[in-house]
């Protein structure tokens, strides 16, 4: 093969790439959905039990995905690169409380007034769930009016 065929077929190939990583994610996050499903974390009445300290479930739960992601962003840290062998880079957090207590006062009002948090949101429109468009419609202002009080925000 030549250099200029093999740069003729470059094009071709990262768009091939591209479709695949998108079916990839796709795949990904449905069977991210029907585990969300299965294991009632999408359910409202599993989030009331958790704020009224009823059941230990979710507890269990957000616990394990904690441990999950400390444990992965530990192994990124250390071994992580892109899907093309670039090293990645996870800068450390700035210190500081105010900005992380403003976010959670916000994230905590909006999952105690809706009974779920934003990741749900997309699972239950595909369990045909459709009064949490409402919700989503919400979602969708409230990220608006961040981009537009961000500059004036702690960050």
């Amino acid at each position: 093969m030549t250099r200029s065929s093999a740069a003729a077929q470059t094009p071709a190939l990262s768009g091939t790439r591209a479709v695949t990583g998108l079916l990839v994610y796709l795949l990904v996050g449905v069977y991210f959905g029907v585990v969300l499903v299965k294991s009632e974390a999408a359910s409202w009445y599993r989030l009331q039990e958790m704020f009224r300290f009823q059941s230990f479930h979710m507890y269990g739960l957000l616990g394990s995905a904690i441990a999950t992601g400390l444990v992965t962003t530990a192994l990124l840290r250390r071994y992580g690169h892109t899907r093309d062998g670039q090293a990645l880079h996870i800068p450390q957090k700035e210190k500081g409380w105010k900005r992380y207590v403003l976010g959670g006062i916000c994230f905590g009002l909006g999952w105690g007034l809706t009974g779920l948090c934003p990741g749900p949101i997309f699972i239950l429109l595909g369990a045909g769930i459709w009064p949490i468009l409402i919700v989503f419609l919400f979602a969708l202002i409230g990220t608006y009016l961040y981009g537009v009080l961000q500059p004036r925000l702690p960050h």
